[in-house]
């Protein structure tokens, strides 16, 4: 038998509703980590080659860039944008980040 509140749903909206509802409430997977890290070149330069006070990213390893990342996410590292970035990061995404970034910017 149905709990009560799935027959309502059912009967409100239709049975073929409701793996419709679930499945929109199941997280989406994890961006890829060419697509996560578009946007860092904007301050980090190409290819992760900064021109001015920004850091260089190109040439630190996936450990380098992973520890920063959760630094700053966690607030042991000062940073005036880099923390607010990484808080919005998961740490998949972050080590998907760095394994990224080791990989392609050298």
């Amino acid at each position: 038998m149905k709990p009560f509140h799935f027959a309502l749903f059912g009967l409100a909206f239709g049975a073929a509703t409701l793996p419709a509802v679930v499945a929109a409430q199941t997280p989406p997977a994890p961006a890829s980590g060419r697509v996560l890290i578009a946007t860092c070149t904007g301050c980090h330069g190409q290819n992760g080659k900064s021109a001015g006070a920004i850091p260089t990213l190109a040439g630190q390893t996936e450990a380098q860039i992973r520890q920063a990342m959760l630094d700053y996410k966690n607030d042991r590292r000062p940073a005036t944008i880099m923390s607010r970035h990484a808080k919005g990061f998961s740490d998949d995404e972050i080590g998907a980040i760095a394994r990224e970034i080791a990989a392609t910017w050298r």
